[in-house]
């Protein structure tokens, strides 16, 4: 009895791919509840960092005979080698799954967004969401790669005159996640207000994710998290896809999950400046905190409009639900102004096109996602905006803003033009937020950015840096100093901080991966295209159905699709196995028109 079961006889090894729906699939925008998770006694007090047991929630279920269901799903023989099925637990479903000989039931939805897992990708060892890239053990359900912070819960399976049979908590089953277990800190009662172990500036993913993490290896020491929001942690690429959603809506944890295992958040605390010698952070408000390990998660600030004007009323910089929630109830049947045609901006308009009179986006390229998605996928993303009304002022910046009453009421181009303006977003970029660390000691590049190794280690002992901040070396990319302000590279960033705090030594290696949502459509986006030469497109542009390789020299280095999952995932397997995807094999591929075929992936590669 396990997670796992062994079949004695041998088996034909083949590989199953399952090619993308035909119909499109759309990503429930359902906002769902965090933070509930099964009471779990308290680690012993010992405060060292002694590595605590995971304990799937089936496991501490299965004393309760009432809880538990069992039942045959299919026989034994109907699974081939690396092949995935959702089946049918009474309760609820599991996701059944055949490899190496083995069958193994974990959780079937991503307890991200709750993709669903049979449409992802398994190759060794574990299954990639085919959304947003997160990664699950299938033996035992732990979340490998990210985004997400929750693990599966993982069933038992046994085979019974050659049936499957699983067993599962009717619990389990309903809600699709596990916690992983985590520590205490027993002496927070008696300890220091001005002093911790672990200090945590910012309450990003990085930072979320680095204290979950440490209380995950049993480490029982306290751990502070500050931050200049007035909110707990929150998903915050929510905001732009979903203006109207309420703070409670998109809070990643809960006050009390935050109690129950002593993560301290401090809101509404700006740091001021670091002194590395005494190990002593200094805030605004004049109090002072001593760390024993310290980490810089402060995240990116958006730039200022630099025209007059910038400072009138209803010009916003989108940065908090607040925000939010102003322009979605200014833009109710008005005329919205979008400045800068990033992936903020770009979401905020096509959230803004069935509420406002009018949205308009001004950009200084002459194609919205030139650089990033290249020129033919940008032109088509433009149009499926032309034909949803919003209209484009490209190459072209903004000379003033006017207003009336002290409010924003018209939009002055250096071209001339004049656009009417109830409400303005202002999307130009972002900077990191290191300016208080100039005089630290800590080493920062001309840009701004934290530059780190491969342990998330600055210059300076016992200070860690990661998310957004940082630039770090991309193994897949031989090692290249880059930044990448991904949500889900700023989860893995925190948790190699977290382990190497700890003194592991984990060095990371993870593909970076990110989405984009506009008009029910997702755009998926797997590797590091920066200075890539050519794109190689697969299927219609027109349809919104295509996957797009971005290549430098003879290399796949990034791979974007619309309606074309899992390749993306595919893809990131691939490149985080360590193969190279050769630029010829593409070029085959798209000649040969194999519309949804991956198979070819699996041999490829150097």
């Amino acid at each position: 009895m396990g997670g796992c079961f062994s079949k004695p006889k041998p088996v034909e090894v083949k590989v199953d791919v399952t090619a993308p729906d035909k119909e499109k699939e759309r990503e429930k925008e359902n906002l769902s509840p965090n933070g509930k998770v099964s009471p779990i006694p308290p680690c012993k007090a010992n405060g060292s960092t002694k590595h605590i047991e995971e304990r799937p929630i089936t496991i501490d279920l299965d004393q309760n005979p009432k809880d538990m269901v069992e039942i045959a799903v299919c026989h034994v023989n109907e699974l081939q080698d690396g092949q995935m099925r959702e089946v049918d637990v009474a309760y609820g479903k599991a996701l059944l799954i055949k490899e190496r000989g083995e069958y193994c039931a974990i959780g079937h939805k991503c307890p991200h967004y709750g993709a669903p897992l049979v449409k992802g990708v398994l190759t060794n060892g574990r299954v990639r969401c085919p959304w947003h890239g997160a990664c699950f053990n299938v033996a035992t359900g732990d979340i490998e790669d990210f985004p997400g912070l929750d693990s599966l819960p993982k069933f038992q399976v046994r085979i019974e005159k050659e049936k499957v049979m699983v067993r599962a908590s009717k619990q389990a089953l309903q809600s699709q996640k596990r916690v992983k277990r985590m520590a205490r800190c027993p002496t927070l009662s008696v300890n220091s207000f001005s002093n911790t172990s672990v200090l945590i500036i910012g309450s990003g993913p990085a930072g979320l994710v680095c204290a979950e993490t440490l209380r995950q290896e049993g480490f029982t020491e306290r751990i502070v998290m500050c931050t200049m929001e007035m909110h707990l942690p929150y998903d915050r690429p929510k905001l732009s896809k979903s203006l109207e959603c309420q703070t409670e809506q998109i809070t990643l944890r809960s006050k009390d999950f935050l109690s129950q295992y002593d993560i301290e958040v401090q809101t509404e605390r700006e740091v001021l400046s670091v002194d590395v010698k005494s190990k002593v952070v200094h805030f605004k408000d004049g109090f002072k905190m001593e760390y024993n390990k310290l980490l810089i998660a402060t995240g990116s600030r958006p730039k200022p409009l630099q025209c007059q004007g910038a400072d009138l009323e209803n010009v916003y910089q989108l940065r908090t639900p607040e925000d939010a929630n102003c322009i979605a109830k200014l833009a109710n049947d008005r005329n919205a102004v979008i400045v800068g045609a990033s992936f903020i901006g770009m979401e905020v308009a096509a959230y803004l096109t069935d509420k406002a009179h009018s949205v308009s986006v001004i950009g200084i390229e002459n194609i919205p996602f030139r650089k990033v998605l290249g020129e033919k996928v940008g032109r088509s993303i433009m149009k499926m905006f032309e034909t949803n009304r919003v209209k484009f002022y490209l190459q072209n910046e903004v000379s003033e803003l006017r207003g009336q009453d002290g409010k924003v009421k018209e939009v002055v181009l250096k071209s001339g033009k004049i656009l009417r303006a109830d409400v303005c977003v202002v999307g130009i970029g972002v900077v990191p937020a290191t300016s208080f660390l100039k005089q630290s000691g800590i080493n920062m590049d001309s840009k701004g950015f934290l530059p780190v190794n491969k342990l998330m280690q600055t210059n300076v002992p016992g200070i860690f840096a990661a998310g957004d901040v940082v630039t770090f070396p991309l193994a897949f990319r031989n090692n290249k100093k880059v930044n990448v302000g991904h949500w889900q590279m700023a989860h893995m960033h925190g948790r190699i901080a977290a382990l190497n705090i700890l003194g592991k030594g984990t060095e990371i290696n993870t593909v970076p991966y990110f989405w984009t949502a506009m008009f029910g459509k997702s755009i998926r986006y797997a590797g590091h295209g920066e200075g890539f030469d050519d794109v190689i497109i697969q299927g219609d542009l027109d349809e919104r159905k295509f996957v797009a390789f971005y290549t430098k020299s003879d290399e796949v280095i990034a791979v974007s699709s619309m309606n074309y999952d899992p390749i993306v995932s595919k893809v990131a397997e691939v490149m985080a196995s360590g193969r190279t995807i050769k630029k010829r094999d593409v070029e085959m591929f798209a000649h040969h028109g194999r519309t949804g075929d991956m198979s070819w992936l699996f041999g490829k590669g150097t």
